[in-house]
């Protein structure tokens, strides 16, 4: 493992579950987005182990770790963040999301504020209604049950046939089902967007939002738009950054959160 980070297996409620943890101080949980796992966040640890004592799990579906029954949304995913940070015993912490994750972690912090230190949202989405269309048509949930599982289906036999035909490449499903299922949570997130904006200005915790300028997926203009209702707020773009600066921008934004955080 990557210096002093660690790879974890942890039992939470029926689930097994796998998390990255490492580093020394306050406790510091990230949720990572819907497309990947806990390990998109590796290098952004190295940099924040200094400073914190950081947790990442694998979302149950991602990375390594079970996934729930099919019958679950956004909702489940905030109960299981609670769950998960119940049993690692943290009864205070710094809480950051990417993405979807972000959602989550946005509806854990109006759920639990008395548990959140700092939050930090990046290219969130939740803070407003605004998304990429083909995104929006992508994660439609009609989209998401019909065309989403037949290509999971079909990768699948893809990675059968690979892994029989010639053992030593192993196949990894880049569509795991967890990811449809977590993308046709966004519809659910879209629409309940407004309700959360409404309650932006009740959200006393300090906040920082972080985005690309060039974000092709949750606008910028989002977050522009948010860091005028929520009181502690503070807002980083970065101008030639994307969706995903926690991989385009890790020394400078480890050294952003770092200054936020302390």
């Amino acid at each position: 493992m990557v210096d002093n980070i660690h790879s974890e297996q942890i039992k939470v409620g029926e689930l097994d579950i796998h998390y990255y943890t490492g580093g020394q101080g306050e406790p510091l949980v990230v949720v990572h987005g819907g497309t990947g796992g806990a390990g998109e966040w590796l290098q952004s640890m190295t940099e924040l182990c200094a400073h914190y004592r950081i947790y990442v799990p694998d979302l149950p579906g991602f990375g390594r770790s079970q996934p729930m029954d099919d019958n679950h949304g956004i909702s489940d995913f905030v109960d299981f963040l609670e769950d998960f940070t119940g049993s690692l015993g943290l009864k205070r912490f710094h809480l950051v999301g990417h993405s979807v994750g972000g959602g989550i972690a946005l509806r854990f912090a109006v759920k639990f504020p008395h548990k959140i230190g700092k939050l930090v949202l990046v290219s969130s989405m939740s803070v407003g209604k605004g998304i990429a269309f083909w995104i929006g048509l992508l994660s439609s949930s009609v989209v998401c049950r019909y065309m989403g599982r037949g290509a999971v289906a079909l990768l699948e036999v893809v990675k059968w046939l690979v892994n029989a035909v010639y053992a030593p490449l192993k196949f990894v499903n880049p569509l795991p089902l967890a990811t449809i299922i977590l993308g046709a949570s966004m519809t659910v997130l879209r629409e309940q967007a407004t309700g959360l904006v409404n309650q932006f200005s009740t959200l006393m915790i300090p906040t920082l939002l972080v985005w690309g300028a060039k974000d092709p997926i949750v606008p910028v203009g989002n977050a522009y738009a948010a860091a005028q209702l929520i009181p502690h707020c503070q807002l980083h773009v970065f101008e030639d950054g994307g969706h995903s600066v926690h991989k385009q921008k890790v020394k400078e934004l480890a050294h952003l959160l770092t200054n936020f955080l302390l």
